[in-house]
This record gives structure tokens, sequence and C-alpha cells, in this order.
């Protein structure tokens, strides 16, 4: 061998993916994904009831809002309750950066109403009486 390095035999560039692609692969996906995320966001599976006096219920509407048709009833403290998805209600962004008395206020202005399922009535109800809960069925 000579010391000629134009004398050995070039090896091709291993041709790598265009970024360029990978990245808008990416960003299609994730604009796709949002439905998705609230979907899977979008609280428990089931609810129970709270902040309902002992002698009182939490009514299940035809639509969301307080002046809707009543459909059912919910007893106080009751669990069980499916959750069918939510709306209205701090967003995020709102929920980080306001302060307690905004945020009392914005929930006035867009109240959270869930609609549920409970013991064969589906409705909405207002949001605020309802936490985590659990089902054993």
């Amino acid at each position: 061998m000579t010391g000629d390095i134009n004398a050995l035999p070039r090896r091709r560039p291993r041709r790598r993916p265009h970024r360029g692609w990978t990245v808008t692969l990416l960003c299609a996906a994730v604009a796709g994904l949002p439905g998705l995320l609230l979907a899977e966001a979008d609280g428990p599976d089931f609810y129970r009831v709270v902040g309902i006096a002992e002698n009182d219920v939490l009514n299940i509407r035809a639509e969301p809002g307080p002046g809707s048709a009543k459909v059912g009833e919910i007893p106080p403290g009751a669990d069980c309750v499916r959750n069918l998805g939510c709306q209205g209600g701090l967003t995020f962004e709102e929920f980080q950066t306001l302060g307690e008395a905004e945020q009392a206020e914005r929930l006035k202005q867009n109240p959270r109403w869930c609609r549920v399922e409970y013991q064969g009535t589906t409705g909405w109800v207002a949001g605020r009486y309802l936490a985590e809960g659990s089902c054993d069925r």
C-alpha cells in the first residue's frame, strides 16, 4: 500500500432519515391527541356526592344548568356515581394562575357540570358536589 489516501476505497456515508419528516410526523401525532388526552383526563370513573345536607338531594338534570328539568336525584354521601364526562369549570391554566377569589368568580361565570349515571338514571349534576369515588359492583 502506498500512503495515498485517495487509493483507499471510499465508503458511502450512511444516509439518515430526514429529521424534518420525523418532527413533522411527531407534531401531527401530537396534534391529534388533545381530544384523546381530554377524554383520559376528565376525572375519575366514579364519583361520590359531597357537600349535600343530610335532608337534601343532588338533583340530576336533563341538561347542564340549574333551570333544566329534573330527571332524578342522588342522596347525600352516595357513591358509585358513574362519570360520563364534564364540561365547564376552570381550565388548567386558570387553576394554576388565578388566586382563590378569582377562581371562585370564574366558577360562577363557568360552573362545572358533569354528566353522570346513577342507578339507571342518566343526566347532569353540578360538579361542585362531586368528589372521586368508587364502585364495588
